[in-house]
């Protein structure tokens, strides 16, 4: 091996240690610290967080994105992320999630804003009036048209999973300006023989090899790269470092429009 190539070897190699191997190790051991182990399913709490009102006592249209993260020790890793929507003067929420049992695409099965494997959502977008009212038609035939339907179709990794669903329905409201967090593994996930596509917000391009390796450039989504499905990159509109593990560090976003 020539000089060069050894210089480049090692840059890479360093590379990968500091943006990818620190912070997932670093976030390990904070997350173990913290007694962050989520309980088995059966034992978990799926009850409601208390972030949405009563469907009844809030009678303009709304939209949500949550996520929330999974399970025992991959919650380390990844979050879990579903959609809830709600017509004007509807007595009742619609949440759709997309899980790894069964057939993929679920309507109802859990409560709107519910834990997940006992841990907290957060909100990702919020629409709520005649913002949510224009979403919600794009949002439901997203929903229609999903291709990953079908039972035997989910894969945990690198996806398409309940994060590739929800990406797949942010794509039709780009409007929005939101993004799903750096750690909802499988957003970046693309079918075999699709290299390239545009981000979900219209604002850029992401290069994909099936989700194990990428490059996102975009406005909404910032600079991501993408290995083994961990993202490692920086905010531009609300400057932040996206780290694996941590997530999103910096400036706060209003997940709303």
């Amino acid at each position: 091996m020539s000089a060069a190539l050894l210089v480049a070897f090692r840059l890479l190699v360093l590379g990968v240690l500091v943006l990818f191997l620190v912070p997932l190790a670093s976030y390990a051991l904070w997350w173990t610290a913290r007694g962050g182990r989520s309980a088995d399913w059966r034992a978990a709490d799926w009850s409601s967080s208390g972030l949405l009102p009563s469907a009844r006592s809030s009678p303009e249209a709304m939209v949500r994105i949550y996520a929330a993260r999974v399970g025992r020790w991959r919650g380390i890793v990844a979050h879990h992320s579903w959609i809830v929507v709600k017509e004007a003067g509807a007595g009742r929420y619609t949440r759709y999630d997309v899980v790894g049992w069964g057939t993929p695409l679920r309507t109802d099965a859990f409560a709107p804003d519910g834990r997940w494997f006992g841990n907290a959502p957060e909100t990702v977008l919020a629409l709520d009036g005649e913002a949510a009212a224009r979403a919600i038609p794009a949002i439901r035939a997203a929903v229609a048209d999903y291709p990953h339907r079908s039972l035997g179709s989910y894969q945990a990794w690198p996806g398409p999973n309940s994060n590739t669903f929800a990406a797949h329905v942010l794509a039709r409201i780009p409007e929005s300006g939101i993004t799903l967090p750096p750690t909802a593994l499988g957003k970046d996930w693309t079918p075999p023989g699709r290299y390239a596509k545009r981000t979900p917000s219209g604002t850029g391009i992401r290069l994909s090899l099936g989700g194990y390796a990428g490059l996102t450039l975009g406005w909404v989504e910032g600079v991501e790269i993408n290995l083994l499905g961990a993202v490692a990159g920086f905010d531009l509109r609300r400057p932040a470092l996206k780290l694996p593990g941590w997530g999103r560090l910096g400036l706060p976003f209003t997940p709303s429009s």
